[in-house]
């Protein structure tokens, strides 16, 4: 029977291999199904070789597969990837060794532009902040039928500039144009998505937008595209959303933006450090709402993303593989 080992299985689905999964949580039912399957919850650097000795198949997602572990298992056929990015593993040293890699593409759109809304509605709404007030007591001494904890902004004709029209791109436009807002974009490839588009270039963009959303992939050219330049030219009122990767933005001039209120506020769902360090200046920054990198996490985005796994999985027992990055 063929062996499968799943490094970092605990993000993907907290339950155990043969656990049957109840409505709120994912099972590994679809992996089971294709040999004797093993998964760690999590998985030290120095044990990756350990665990990996002896298996053909490896699945991963943020435990790195370098070339020392892939020399370290000589066995070693296949190298899932339970995510889309593939930069936890050596793709050229697995090229050189034989080794498949495959990826998982696509199955978080939905999710991820999902929670782009809700953290621009929460900087909008200030939902959270309201739901506290209240429980603090505060509606309950307010003279009046309502209160506000803050202005509260609405979305319909504003301008949401869309930095990257990809699948998420795409999502978050559509979304953002059902809502009423104007849709500006800047990307490497101009196309027809069925929507009225003004396309930009990114300084313009900037300029232009009440919300910018970021979800372009990061380059030596996008890394710190969020800077104080940029930044110094967005309007008072405006947002900053990131769901993408976190060096996206120089952390470090977006706090700076924020604390002089150069700019209202900032969702993000991603830093450059994960989990962040203490010092990290976001952490301190007024009006920046973060969540732990958890867009892509909700339940039916973790079913597809098993059902992909799976299919690249057996796809390759098959001969047939697909989804191939190496």
């Amino acid at each position: 029977m063929t062996r499968i080992v799943v490094l970092d299985g605990y993000t993907t689905s907290p339950l155990s291999a043969d656990a049957e999964p109840a409505d709120h949580d994912v099972g590994w039912q679809p992996l089971a199904a294709l040999g004797e399957l093993i998964v760690h919850p999590r998985t030290p650097a120095d044990q990756v070789a350990e665990r990996l000795g002896g298996t053909t198949i490896a699945l991963t997602n943020k435990s790195p597969i370098g070339a020392d572990v892939l020399a370290a298992c000589p066995a070693l056929k296949y190298v899932g990837v339970l995510a889309t990015g593939v930069n936890v593993v050596d793709l050229d040293a697995a090229r050189s060794q034989g080794v498949t890699v495959t990826n998982v593409p696509g199955y978080s759109t939905p999710s991820v532009a999902q929670h782009v809304f809700a953290l621009l509605l929460e900087l909008c709404n200030r939902t959270a902040e309201h739901n506290d007030a209240v429980h603090a007591d505060r509606w309950a001494r307010c003279n009046d039928f309502c209160f506000t904890t803050g202005p509260l902004v609405e979305l319909s004709g504003l301008t949401l500039g869309v930095v990257g029209m990809g699948a998420i791109g795409r999502a978050v436009a559509t979304i953002g144009h059902a809502l009423g807002m104007r849709i500006a974009a800047h990307s490497r490839t101009q196309r027809d998505i069925g929507l009225p588009v003004d396309w930009l270039g990114v300084d313009d963009l900037f300029v232009q937008a009440d919300a910018v959303t970021l979800h372009c992939p990061l380059t030596p050219e996008t890394q710190g595209l969020v800077n104080a330049e940029r930044l110094a030219t967005m309007k008072p009122g405006a947002f900053v959303i990131n769901t993408g990767r976190g060096p996206l933005i120089n952390e470090a001039a977006l706090a700076e933006a924020l604390a002089k209120g150069t700019i209202a506020g900032a969702g993000l769902d991603v830093l450059s450090t994960e989990p962040p360090s203490a010092d990290n200046p976001l952490l301190t920054a007024p009006n920046c709402v973060i969540t732990p990198h958890i867009a892509w996490a909700t339940v039916a985005s973790r079913r597809r993303l098993l059902d992909i796994a799976a299919d690249n999985l057996r796809a390759h027992l098959d001969g047939k593989p697909v989804n191939v990055v190496s």
